[in-house]
């Protein structure tokens, strides 16, 4: 059975950085696409980055493009978000996810399984 979870997240000041993990189990995922997303209070659950688990490629939504960097350790089988120079509007509950094919995706209903989340509060 597939298992995410999520640490890393807590209160910060804007301008300040954070550093998320995503630990994966219960199967193999060199042929899956892992993704992290957030949603904020009131809003949907939006996309932030990706990453292909066998080739190490990226994507990111616009929003965090420059300031967020996603990347993996295949032996620890744990994915990362560092997050820096963070704004206010970047508090939410963060998520991390795996698709169950080499194809990139940025839509939740394309992710198979989910953690729990972490809450990510950016203080002004």
């Amino acid at each position: 059975q597939v298992q995410l979870v999520e640490s890393g997240g807590r209160l910060v000041q804007a301008g300040g950085s954070l550093r998320l993990s995503c630990a994966a189990s219960g199967r193999t995922f060199s042929s899956s696409m892992m993704g992290w997303f957030r949603r904020a209070p009131g809003k949907e659950r939006e996309f932030v980055a990706g990453i292909s688990w066998s080739r190490g490629s990226t994507y990111y939504a616009d929003s965090v493009k420059g300031r967020f960097t996603i990347s993996r350790d295949n032996a620890k089988n744990t994915v990362y978000l560092q997050m820096n120079s963070l704004k206010p509007e970047d508090t939410a509950v963060y998520y991390c996810a795996v698709r169950l094919t080499v194809w990139p995706g940025t839509k939740e209903n394309e992710y198979d399984y989910w953690g729990q989340g972490t809450q990510v509060t950016v203080s002004s």
